[in-house]
């Protein structure tokens, strides 16, 4: 097994240089960096994770709490994780996932065990109980969301009430003037889960400025959540012509009760998701969608918290902007249909 002076000889540098490439302690030159970085790999070189931690303070480990509640969509979820994960091996660093909800006793519990350099929390609430604890942790932390009170918390997400004033426009620029919103199950509401709310928000700020005839409904997770906010949206607005869905589960159910009712999606209502892109083009209909960027988000996340190690300068709110992409679920509607 290959030793830190083995890659120095290989590189042609000391073995404190070769410290100082893996730890980052103090700045080397790129072209000493990129020889260190080519013997490290040529010869298969892996440092030692608790000499490393000794060496310099560090255990090269980011957590990411993303508590696998029976509401949250697991693979969108996922997809969260596995941006954070790769982000964080680019910075050589590890991840430990946390999946149990055990709140502010699950924080404390990782934290003062110094079990990891940084935190990444998912599952953000409005009045998040964790607040307080990630103020007073020695170890910096990154939320995946924006809760109400986040001064000096770092936060990146995407912007959830631009999203639904981007899919509420682009289906009023198709004269669809009766909209339906449905939302994710009744317990993240409940929660105040803050991509929810943020979302809800803006669909109804865009509504009342757009002039807007909607309607909003939570969803059930299954077929008979779907069916239920269905029948309640068609009976609070009679004739809606387009569905705004921020509920991944809900998309299939939604599609195959339109199906079955004789509703032709675009021909007789359109269709808007929020999304994972994957997910939008796996349905019947090619779905026109707001793309949930869970690769951007986790990356962006780990960018943050790895400039906050280092000590340097972040942008503590970082929303990005929702970017909707056009497929086969919209269709503009005749004025006489309006």
């Amino acid at each position: 097994m290959p030793t830190i002076s083995d890659v120095a000889r290989a590189a042609g540098v000391s073995p404190s240089t070769v410290s100082y490439v893996l730890s980052g302690r103090r700045p080397i030159s790129a072209e000493t960096r990129a020889r260190v970085q080519a013997a490290i790999a040529e010869l298969g070189f892996h440092p030692h994770a608790g000499a490393r931690a000794l060496a310099s303070s560090k255990t090269n480990v980011l957590a990411l709490v993303a508590p696998l509640r029976v509401d949250v969509n697991v693979p969108v979820i996922m997809q969260f994780a596995t941006a954070v994960v790769t982000a964080a091996r680019s910075f050589n660093h590890d991840v430990l996932l946390l999946t149990k909800d055990e709140g502010t006793a699950g924080l404390e519990r990782v934290a003062h065990s110094t079990m990891v350099d940084a935190l990444i929390l998912m599952d953000i609430e409005r009045d998040d109980v964790r607040l307080p604890a990630i103020r007073t942790l020695k170890q910096p932390s990154v939320l995946i969301g924006l809760p109400a009170d986040h001064a000096g918390i770092a936060c990146v997400d995407l912007d959830f009430e631009a999203a639904a004033a981007c899919a509420l426009g682009h289906l009023a620029g198709h004269g669809h003037q009766r909209i339906g919103l449905v939302g994710p199950s009744p317990a993240v509401y409940r929660r105040q889960t803050t991509y929810a709310d943020r979302f809800l928000a803006g669909f109804l700020q865009t509504s009342n400025e757009l002039r807007l005839r909607t309607a909003t409904h939570p969803c059930e997770p299954g077929v008979e959540g779907a069916r239920a906010a269905l029948a309640d949206l068609d009976t609070e607005l009679p004739g809606l012509t387009a569905l705004v869905v921020h509920n991944e589960e809900a998309l299939r159910p939604l599609l195959d009760l339109l199906h079955a009712a004789g509703r032709r999606v675009p021909e007789d209502v359109s269709v808007v998701a929020v999304c994972p892109r994957d997910v939008a083009t796996a349905m019947p209909v090619d779905l026109t969608s707001i793309d949930i960027p869970a690769h951007d988000v986790g990356t962006l996340a780990v960018e943050t918290a790895m400039r906050l190690l280092d000590n340097r300068s972040v942008d503590y709110t970082r929303l990005l902007e929702p970017r909707l992409v056009e497929r086969a679920s919209c269709r503009e509607i005749s004025p006489s249909h309006r």
